[in-house]
């Protein structure tokens, strides 16, 4: 449920910056039924995983997936920081549900 979550909101996010400010109907209903979804999903999610992991998870990998959509549609540029930050965050994530006690495994 959590990796639907993040598609949804990632779905969701990219259809917003297609919606142009909410003008255009079809991305700003894609806009609502993909947050509409990840938080349905999220809120599922809630119920078995502590609030702190479930939206560490959640954000830290929507932010790597939105960033490489991004760059496929919009040819967003990201630099060797931007790289190197984006991998950090991926091993928080790998750290966060390998080592940690605080998630559900």
């Amino acid at each position: 449920m959590l990796g639907l979550a993040i598609v949804a909101e990632v779905i969701g996010t990219t259809a917003l910056k297609a919606s142009e400010g909410f003008t255009r109907l079809v991305p700003s209903l894609i806009v609502v039924v993909g947050y509409g979804v990840a938080f349905y999903c999220l809120s599922v999610v809630l119920k078995s995983v502590p609030v702190g992991v479930a939206y560490a998870v959640w954000s830290g990998l929507g932010i790597v997936l939105i960033t490489a959509v991004a760059w496929l549609l919009y040819g967003q540029r990201i630099d060797a920081a931007g790289l190197l930050g984006m991998g950090l965050i991926i091993a928080g994530v790998v750290v966060l549900n390998v080592f940690s006690r605080a998630t559900v495994h």
